[in-house]
């Protein structure tokens, strides 16, 4: 395992310098939040009834549940202000536990807030589901950029009614996924869409810690990262497991879900 870290240690620097080569190259940031209008960005209509029966926050009236994620948002936000993060992971040690629906939640909280920007990206590629949760079906996602010549702009979508919220889908479902995920590109990708705007948070969806390498393979890319466990079904084995293969990023905190307190 320390061998591992170290390879992981040793390639994001590698990765970072590169992404910083490439950033440069980019477009400059957009200055002003308010002045941000979705001129290329896809601007999609999806299913109330959907995101009502997934629980986002958006299709939802107040009340506890929506006031537990203000919580965790304002928390999240805290700390990555603190620490000068902008990219944020969210998984969890095993499937089912919650980790897209807190993804997208948190993205759409955060959203709220009148100074932020968010891009949510579903980050597994194995497994496609994010647009799911909003009823829309995309052409192409994060798997057909990275394996082609796509442009980013045509990835992108803004589901209607959600302002400066952003979904990047996962695209063409594909096996090679943590060797997409530890790329060169995937990091440069990072680096560019954390640059783009001001005070823009980047959420990564990832696969299960534990399942695959996919989410061991990208961490060493972003700033931070977040696990949901599920409350009564996680094994203790699993969550410490995960925590330890996180280690190579920081771990921002953990979210108990499905919590019958």
């Amino acid at each position: 395992m320390e061998k591992i870290k170290q390879a992981l240690d040793k390639a994001r620097q590698e990765r970072q310098q590169g992404a910083t080569q490439t950033v440069t190259q980019k477009a400059q940031p957009v200055s002003d939040i308010a002045s941000i209008k979705y001129t290329h960005t896809q601007s999609v209509d999806g299913s109330h009834e959907l995101m009502k029966e997934n629980r986002l926050v958006s299709s939802m009236e107040h009340n506890e549940y929506t006031d537990a994620l203000k919580i965790l948002s304002t928390q999240v936000l805290q700390r990555m202000k603190e620490n000068h993060w902008s990219s944020i992971a969210v998984t969890s040690p095993r499937k089912a536990e919650g980790k897209t629906t807190t993804a997208i939640n948190l993205g759409i909280s955060i959203a709220k807030e009148v100074e932020y920007t968010v891009l949510v990206v579903d980050a597994n590629l194995r497994h496609p589901n994010m647009h799911e949760y909003f009823g829309i079906n995309p052409e192409h996602g994060l798997s057909d950029y990275l394996t082609g010549d796509i442009e980013l702009s045509d990835v992108l979508i803004n589901p209607k009614g959600l302002d400066h919220f952003v979904i990047l889908p996962a695209g063409t479902s594909h096996q090679a996924s943590s060797e997409l995920l530890g790329s060169p590109k995937m990091c440069s990708l990072v680096e560019e869409l954390s640059s783009r705007y001001p005070k823009r948070i980047i959420i990564f969806d990832l696969p299960p810690v534990l399942d695959t390498a996919d989410t061991l393979a990208f961490v060493p890319c972003i700033d931070t990262a977040l696990l949901v466990v599920e409350d009564d079904v996680t094994k203790e084995a699993d969550l410490k497991s995960a925590i330890e293969m996180l280690s190579v990023t920081n771990i921002i905190g953990t979210v108990l879900n499905k919590s019958i307190y």
